[in-house]
């Protein structure tokens, strides 16, 4: 049974090693400048990002208005959302949205799909700024949160869970449009590509 249960774990390791391989990988590269927890919490979102922008990339312009029904965000509010999101939860931990940006109306602002796109990687990009900002020494700082108390250590933590709850969202709206995320299509195309070794002549 242990010998089992060994296997599966390498194996589960193995696939998420190709499966970082053929996107950014943080985790190789590292964070240059951000070490520690925060070096931890930027690599998740640095994966994020590029999920959320390969998905949205691949994702025809006249699906952005698509909706599963009519009292659920469509898949440009999903993105615009998240991207209000990167705006809106990291002033939490000290830095505010760029002065001038409608925080409020964003994530209805557009179906564009060059338009959210952009805006979804303007606001990774203030988010992976705000994290290297972020000083070590204000993780453990106190505030109120939903009726109690967090920190903001725990605050990037929301943030990490937030994104990928809606990563997870986009990609079940994707698959019900028949677009299969393009990380899955690099792990699909991987057994093709593999060439025959030549037998030898008997």
């Amino acid at each position: 049974m242990k010998r089992i249960s060994t296997t599966v774990c390498l194996f589960v390791l193995a696939v998420a090693a190709v499966h970082v391989s053929a996107q950014v990988n943080p985790y190789k590269d590292g964070t240059p400048g951000v070490t520690g927890y925060r070096s931890e919490v930027l690599s998740e979102v640095i994966v994020q990002e590029d999920k959320f922008v390969r998905l949205a990339e691949a994702l025809p312009a006249e699906k952005y208005a698509w909706r599963p029904s009519p009292d659920v965000r469509s898949f440009a509010e999903v993105f615009l959302h998240v991207a209000t999101a990167n705006y809106n939860l990291y002033k939490l931990v000290g830095t505010p949205p760029p002065a001038g940006l409608d925080v409020k109306g964003l994530e209805k602002s557009t179906t564009d799909k060059a338009k959210v796109i952009a805006t979804l990687k303007d606001s990774f990009a203030h988010a992976k700024k705000a994290i290297a900002a972020m000083p070590d020494t204000d993780l453990d700082k106190s505030m109120d949160w939903f009726g109690g108390k967090n920190t903001e250590r725990g605050i990037l933590l929301f943030i990490v869970r937030h994104g990928a709850e809606h990563l997870g969202q986009s990609i079940a709206y994707a698959r019900f449009v028949g677009i299969t995320p393009p990380w899955t299509e690099d792990l699909q195309k991987k057994p093709a590509e593999k060439k025959e070794a030549p037998k030898e002549k008997q």
